[in-house]
């Protein structure tokens, strides 16, 4: 998460890292020095809150009796070990003799901290393997870059004496805030070691309005389109949303794409509460009054990337524009009205089913992949689509 106004930027680092907390470390560059008082330990609920307010959403619309004109009704459901000192000199000379400078050391909830800086990449590489982080072949070139650049890195693991004290069993998320006329998120640290495509979902909150990256396209995902009820079920709903992205990765490589933007006062309807002031403050944004104010002008920007090396061979560099039209990945279920009264609108109502039907799993085939036979089968349609005929002029003329 990132939350910039002007140089300054408060930055939420969330992990869904599986497996021993011995095994988990984090390398991110960072512009700028960082003093202890700038790293925090946030907290995982707020991240949840923002992810689940912000998510792409089922919208369901029920038919109507057509003979009788009432309201429709629309419900939501939204998707888805401390050294020691002479150890600690020993640790400080090994890392001088390899051209690494270890800047800061700080110890902040159940995380151990590191801040460093280094003369070359080669013993930086050298010196993170030394220490237990893994770092794989080939990740000199990345580093060197980040050198060039004058940054840091933020190094951290988890403290599991500290971590058992408090009495967490999950990690959570670390924040740092500082200045920089950067804006932008390092990437490509990540890709040297990754097992396939990397995963990684941006949450922006500014003043003005909706940020996008500069060196990449910002492309909206598809929205607002009827797909077949039976997608109901949140984990058919998952299903699909996972292979519509994989689709909209295949046909837009490079591509980073846009799943909502909001201003956060207010939501249409919302899939999950608006964060407060109180909230968005422990969020890192710093123009937020205290306890109970009004919540600030904040605009909600949500990028899902899904990256490799080949893909995305830069980091993502952000701005933030003055766009502040909403956005939000939105799919409709059209529950179709199943009464038995009869008169000319019902005949017309019922008479336009099959073709609507046939447009929703023709969509939804479209959008993922799936087989369009398997589609009708599951939407109760049969393998084969039946001909749709359209009436002759004539039998519109005279209703018997």
């Amino acid at each position: 998460m990132l939350v910039r106004d002007g140089d300054r930027t408060v930055m939420t680092m969330a992990s869904d890292f599986q497996g021993d907390p011995k095994e988990f470390a984090v390398v991110i560059p960072v512009p700028t020095f960082l003093k202890r008082e700038q790293i925090h330990v946030g907290d995982k609920a707020l991240v949840d809150h923002i992810d689940a307010y912000s998510a792409p959403r089922l919208v369901e619309y029920y038919d109507s009796n057509p003979c009788i004109r009432m309201m429709t009704l629309e419900s939501l459901q939204m998707r888805a070990g401390v050294a020691g000192a002479a150890a600690m000199k020993d640790q400080d000379a090994r890392a001088r003799s390899l051209g690494v400078k270890i800047d800061a050391q700080y110890t902040v909830g159940e995380y151990d901290i590191l801040l460093l800086s280094a003369e070359q990449s080669a013993g930086l590489e050298t010196w993170l393997r030394e220490n237990g982080y893994r770092i794989p072949a080939g990740a000199s070139a990345v580093l060197a870059s980040y050198l060039k650049q004058n940054m840091r890195f933020f190094v951290a693991r988890v403290n599991l004496a500290e971590q058992a004290k408090l009495g967490f069993s999950y990690l959570r998320p670390l924040q740092i805030a500082y200045e920089s006329p950067k804006f932008m998120l390092p990437i490509r640290l990540g890709t040297v070691n990754a097992n396939g495509k990397q995963e990684v979902f941006v949450y922006a909150l500014t003043r003005k309005g909706r940020v996008e990256t500069t060196n990449y396209r910002t492309v909206k995902l598809p929205s607002d389109i009827d797909l077949p009820v039976y997608l109901k079920d949140a984990s058919e709903f998952g299903k699909f949303y996972k292979s519509m992205f994989v689709r909209q990765v295949s046909e837009q490589p490079g591509a980073v794409f846009l799943e909502y933007a909001w201003d956060m006062k207010w939501c249409d309807p919302c899939a999950a509460d608006p964060l407060t002031s109180d909230e968005l403050r422990e969020l890192g944004v710093f123009w937020a009054e205290g306890r109970g104010a009004q919540p600030p002008d904040v605009f909600v920007t949500r990028l899902h990337v899904r990256y490799d090396k080949a893909s995305f061979p830069e980091d993502l560099v952000f701005q933030e524009t003055a766009d502040r039209n909403n956005f939000q990945g939105r799919y409709v279920l059209r529950h179709e009205w199943k009464g038995a009264e009869s008169c000319a609108a019902a005949t017309e109502y019922r008479r336009g089913l099959r073709q609507r039907h046939e447009q929703e799993a023709g969509q939804l085939a479209s959008l993922t992949g799936w087989s369009l036979p398997e589609i009708r089968q599951r939407m109760g349609l049969g393998a084969e689509a039946a001909p749709l005929r359209q009436p002759a002029w004539w039998e519109r003329l005279w209703k018997n």
